[in-house]
């Protein structure tokens, strides 16, 4: 254990305690007539408005990760860190449309989750429980994300020790918060949002503005940034991309864009809107974050010119990259300023931890459990089930955290990320078209999902220390089909989630082409092309909280 920072630690303790005030507080704010039913616990009665909307979903994609770990990636890594800015540019032009499609379909149904939408869209239980499974461990080392988010402010707090003693702080933080999700339901991240987003607003502005004066201005930045990379041009790292990483940034961030909104959590943000119009106003506003994120992944390059070390992890004796920007903060800013700092980081991964968790908790609860274990449950007995599932992932992500190397846990992500790209066909294209056959949906699946894993497992991690699953970006010419490599003697990398979602596609076209050559049925649609298109006030919406 390091000797504690009194200052700003008792201004972290204090904002943290306000947003648990908030959280405990949610329950009754805006609320309908029972928190018995998912739609009021698992969507916040789906009546939110847009400025709620704004801070709900910003505060679920824009997490504790995406504030230490892009920092770090810069940091470590140089101009490969700045995928998550194009992404987060192109993704809201992408998913525009499909995203008021699922809420009109989701709405006018009932739907929950983007499981419910697959289930009614093709009638398949089956298909339905692999988008479920797929959700819900493609989210539990993201929610796992957020912990090592907060600990890395924890650490830089002082709280460093090795064992069950160092990890303290961090379990305490988090019963909290299972405490006042399960009770207030989705209107616990969503008021607390308000005070996120205020607070790392204020920190960003303050530190681009005052870091790079203290500094000696961005030419001195970027030219330590420079110096370091060039100091080590065996790694690839630089201020500039270069022929063999080209391809990797721009299928990584393309791949990203793809797969953020299939993820459970957005997407019940999205489903917790009131209306299309409040979604339209959304997906205009929210690109206002990536300034943001611009600013925040300069920090990386900011740590270099500073002098910043990160933090030895006195679990594992290693440096822990998510350590630069609180020990940046810690470096380069006052006390009392460094604590409210590590307090927008440490709430930043509060919202999008307990979002996640009942999304998670939605998934379970309605696709696995109602459909598998208790065909007849009432409203209530769904709402008791997400409470409860939503208590196990959260602490199952803290496992990971006690059992596993955190820095494993990112890569952790990026198997995620790879996995969650596998159900694009089933889930987003399925809501412009029903010509893919069901059979071909899942085969595309199993596909897109064997060849993605095996393909991770092949990738060594760029330090040395494992062999298998140490990152997402491929070789070339490590790429064959069946012992035939097309690329063989290239050097290029590519992304891997890319790479696997096209053999899922091209699986789930031959194996439909098959299927309707053979005349296999297809299951039933549930849902009609005016289901799509349904709005706020519509008579054919179906009643918030009916069964």
């Amino acid at each position: 254990m390091n000797e504690l920072q009194w200052p700003e630690l008792v201004i972290f303790a204090l904002l943290f305690g306000l947003v648990t005030v908030l959280g405990f507080a949610a329950a009754k704010w805006r609320a309908g007539g029972t928190l018995d039913h998912l739609d009021e616990w698992g969507l916040g009665g789906r009546k939110f408005g847009s400025w709620i909307t704004w801070f709900l979903i910003g505060g679920d994609l824009y997490t504790a990760y995406t504030f230490v770990a892009v920092p770090a990636l810069m940091f470590s890594a140089g101009a490969m860190g700045f995928f998550a800015l194009p992404y987060t540019v192109v993704v809201y032009p992408l998913v525009f449309m499909p995203l008021l499609r699922m809420w009109s379909v989701s709405r006018t149904h009932g739907y929950v989750t983007p499981a419910d939408f697959v289930r009614g869209r093709y009638g398949s239980p089956t298909l339905a429980l692999l988008i479920a499974i797929t959700g819900i461990v493609a989210t539990m080392p993201y929610i796992a994300l957020q912990l090592v988010g907060l600990e890395a402010v924890l650490r830089t707090l002082g709280f460093n020790g090795a064992g069950i003693v160092g990890h303290l702080p961090l379990l305490i933080a988090f019963i909290i918060l299972a405490v006042y999700t399960y009770q207030s339901g989705l209107r616990a991240p969503a008021l607390i949002a308000f005070v996120k987003d205020i607070l790392i607003y204020v920190v960003i502005v303050v530190a681009v503005i005052y870091l790079p004066i203290k500094l000696g201005g961005w030419t001195e930045i970027f030219g330590a940034a420079d110096a370091k990379f060039e100091a080590s041009p065996a790694k690839g790292d630089g201020t500039l991309l270069n022929g063999n990483n080209q391809l990797q940034y721009a299928t990584l961030a393309l791949g990203s864009a793809l797969a953020l909104f299939l993820y459970p959590h957005s997407l019940t943000g999205v489903l917790a809107s009131r209306g299309r119009n409040v979604i339209k106003r959304n997906m205009s506003a929210l690109p206002a974050y990536s300034l943001l994120l611009g600013l925040l992944a300069l920090l990386g390059y900011m740590a270099i010119a500073a002098g910043t070390k990160p933090l030895v992890n006195q679990a594992t004796g290693r440096p822990d990259t998510n350590t630069i920007v609180p020990n940046l903060f810690d470096q380069m800013f006052p006390s009392w300023f460094a604590g409210i700092a590590f307090a927008a980081i440490g709430i930043g991964a509060l919202v999008p931890a307990a979002i996640m968790s009942i999304a998670a908790a939605n998934l379970w609860t309605r696709n696995v459990y109602k459909e598998y274990v208790n065909k007849g449950a009432t409203p209530a007995q769904e709402a008791k089930q997400a409470k409860l599932a939503s208590l196990v992932v959260k602490f199952g992500a803290v496992a990971f955290i006690l059992f596993i190397d955190p820095q494993f846990s990112i890569d952790l992500q990026l198997i995620g990320g790879v996995m969650i790209l596998q159900t694009l066909p089933a889930v987003a294209i399925a809501l412009y078209t029903r010509w893919f056959h069901v059979r071909g949906l899942v085969a595309g699946w199993v596909a897109g999902m064997a060849w993605g894993m095996w393909l991770l497992y092949t990738i060594p991690s760029a330090d040395g220390s494992r062999a298998h699953f140490g990152g997402s970006a491929l070789v070339l010419d490590k790429l064959s089909l069946f012992g035939w490599h097309p690329f063989a003697g290239s050097t290029m990398t590519i992304y891997v989630g890319f790479v696997s979602l096209i053999a899922n596609l091209v699986v789930a076209v031959l194996v439909t082409v098959l299927a309707r050559r053979l005349r296999w049925p297809n299951g039933l649609d549930k849902t009609s092309p005016a289901d799509y298109h349904a709005d706020e006030g519509d008579k054919k919406l179906r009643a918030i909280g009916a069964h």
